[in-house]
């Protein structure tokens, strides 16, 4: 079963984010994942405003998302956001 990660950042330093993403993203390859949504246009349907950047991946199942969010090369990505963003991390099955 799917398992997707939605990630909200509230990002304070572009520049180093940018790095970050860039690791981020070599990272979720290397454990088959796949971005759905990343930092696009939000439009808030219901609830307060929320003006953080969303990131959505898609990974084979929930094994492969931890195994990602642990993995040594998102863990090293992870230390070049530090201080670039403040951001929350959920996983999900899916259906």
């Amino acid at each position: 079963m799917s398992a997707y990660v939605v990630i909200r950042a509230a990002v304070s330093d572009p520049e180093a984010y940018r790095r970050y993403a860039a690791a981020s993203t070599a990272a979720a390859a290397t454990h088959g994942g796949r971005f759905l949504a990343r930092g696009g246009k939000t439009l808030t349907l219901e609830g307060p405003e929320d003006p953080r950047r969303v990131v959505i991946l898609e990974f084979a199942d929930m094994a492969h998302a931890q195994a990602w969010y642990r993995s040594p090369e998102y863990q090293a990505a992870k230390a070049l956001r530090e201080g670039a963003a403040v951001a929350e991390f959920l996983a999900v099955e899916g259906v």
